[in-house]
């Protein structure tokens, strides 16, 4: 998740000031420059008062005037650009320092979610990195508004410890943008899992390894998440690119629990479409009673079979 490799400088000028040396040296004032350059003397004034940019067009006409190539021109324009808009971040970073103190930062640096960082500030950052976002209120709309149902088509808001669960949540999201599947079918799903005998395994490392053998060869990602101390969350499962992702917290130590908690899982792929997330362990508002109830009946049925 880090950028590794990235400069970012203390400072950067403006490149006014460099092209304000560059006439000293020439000794040529900004009247000139203007009347060499075919810019309005006011132009030149407000880009050597750092007041404004130097374009492209502009970097042409500099070039010409100065014997300096226009791309030291726009580099220096583009450094200084991205220097103060970085500047201006650091204000955004500071105002969602009090959302990063609702995640448990420490345990997610524990498990190896989170680089370590020694300040509020960089706690912040490395969190909205982990999020994928620039600022807190696109979390706020992701998590809790659902301002994109197409993706993640449940709301947080009302569930308990709703930032951690996000953060769970979001690891398999990442997770499986990592993991390479070919074309999942739902109708070969369901044919080979009628030869799927679950309720057979006896051990958990076993089951878990049968879960993951049968994802693999269905196309379909499985991964078992380590919990966050404050979750009761069991599993969840999700569509990401046309793939359904199973997750499931290797908290889950009971062959039995995990066998009917992966079936019923199961069962929303098989009967619910596309559209929802779905979360074992948790209670929520909106929590689609009549599909949970078909997904308990499937999982039971599987069990016995």
């Amino acid at each position: 998740m880090t950028i590794t490799n990235q400069y970012t400088p203390a400072i950067c000028f403006h490149p006014g000031e460099t092209l304000a040396e560059k006439l000293e040296e020439m000794g040529m004032g900004p009247k000139e420059f203007a009347l060499r350059t075919g810019k309005p003397e006011k132009t030149i004034l407000a880009v050597l008062g750092g007041k404004s940019s130097i374009t492209a067009d502009m970097a042409i006409q500099f070039e010409q005037a100065t014997q300096i190539p226009a791309h030291f021109w726009m580099n220096h324009q583009r450094s200084y650009d991205e220097f103060k808009a970085r500047e201006k971040h650091q204000a955004v970073i500071k105002a969602a320092i009090p959302w990063m103190k609702c995640f448990p930062y420490e345990e997610m640096v524990g498990l190896g979610w989170l680089p370590q960082a020694t300040n509020q500030k960089d706690k912040t950052h490395e969190l909205l990195r982990f999020f994928g976002i620039a600022d807190h209120r696109a979390w706020e709309n992701y998590y809790l508004r659902q301002k994109l149902k197409v993706t993640f088509g449940l709301s947080l808001k009302g569930i308990e410890h709703p930032h951690a669960l996000s953060a769970w949540l979001r690891l398999a999201e990442v997770q499986a943008q990592t993991i390479f599947t070919s074309t999942f079918s739902l109708r070969k799903f369901k044919a080979d899992l009628k030869q799927l005998a679950l309720g057979e395994i006896s051990t958990i490392e076993a089951l878990r390894e049968a879960i993951s053998n049968f994802c693999a060869q269905q196309s379909a990602v499985v991964l078992f998440t380590p919990p966050l101390s404050k979750l009761t969350i069991t599993g969840a499962v999700r569509w990401h690119k046309k793939t359904p992702v199973f997750q499931l917290s290797v908290q889950i130590t009971d062959v039995i629990e995990l066998t009917k908690t992966f079936y019923h899982l199961v069962g929303h792929v098989v009967l619910h479409g596309k559209k929802d997330v779905f979360l074992e362990g948790v209670e929520y508002v909106g929590r689609p009673a009549e599909k949970e109830a078909e997904a308990e009946a499937f999982a039971e049925k599987e069990i016995k079979r």
